[in-house]
């Protein structure tokens, strides 16, 4: 059962898409075509009748050339200097298994952001594209471990390991230990 709460963000996730689409001038169809997801689901999501996935997200961010910590920030209350833990918003995609926690959530004001994600075991993400083009990448793992995937190029991730990239295109993220993965991922914009 969802709380009250998840229901509230996916409400204002919801209408945030929305306005993008308007913002951008794009109908149904146009924005379907330009991310690769259909009408009806953007249609839902943007309703708040489906919980968007990571993925969704994700090609969606590509279209308005946004992270998704910075859409999600749209959604969220203004950040401040210091985020107790018990403030750090918490997105879930129940699909994946993919938990984000918005550790340093982004600010107009600065590039960089950190992000502490949780995948169980055996959760597999792909995205087809990056958010922007030449997003920065520090993948540290914190406990398990992680395989991701970036250029053709598999990195096989333990405890400790950290991971320095850029993205340019597709990336894949899966948890190879059977007790899940914990890593903190730094994101700096270009």
């Amino acid at each position: 059962m969802r709380s009250d709460d998840a229901d509230e963000v996916d409400a204002r996730l919801g209408a945030r898409l929305a306005e993008l689409r308007t913002e951008h001038g794009y109908s149904l169809g146009e924005l379907a075509d330009r991310s690769g997801v259909s009408r009806s689901t953007l249609s839902r999501a943007e309703r708040a009748e489906i919980s968007p996935t990571a993925s969704l997200l994700n090609r969606l961010c590509a279209v308005y050339g946004r992270t998704m910590s910075q859409l999600l920030s749209e959604v969220e209350a203004e950040p401040a200097p210091v985020v107790r833990t018990a403030d750090q918003p918490v997105w879930q995609d129940q699909a994946s298994g993919f938990v984000r926690r918005s550790v340093s959530p982004p600010h107009a004001a600065l590039r960089g952001e950190l992000v502490e994600g949780r995948l169980t075991a055996d959760a597999d993400i792909a995205y087809d594209r990056p958010p922007v083009a030449g997003l920065e990448q520090h993948i540290w793992v914190l406990e398990g471990v992680l395989d991701v995937t970036a250029q053709d190029t598999e990195h096989h991730l333990g405890a400790g390991d950290c991971l320095r990239m850029r993205v340019w295109g597709p990336t894949r993220f899966r948890c190879a230990d059977p007790d899940g993965v914990r890593y903190l991922l730094a994101v700096v914009r270009p």
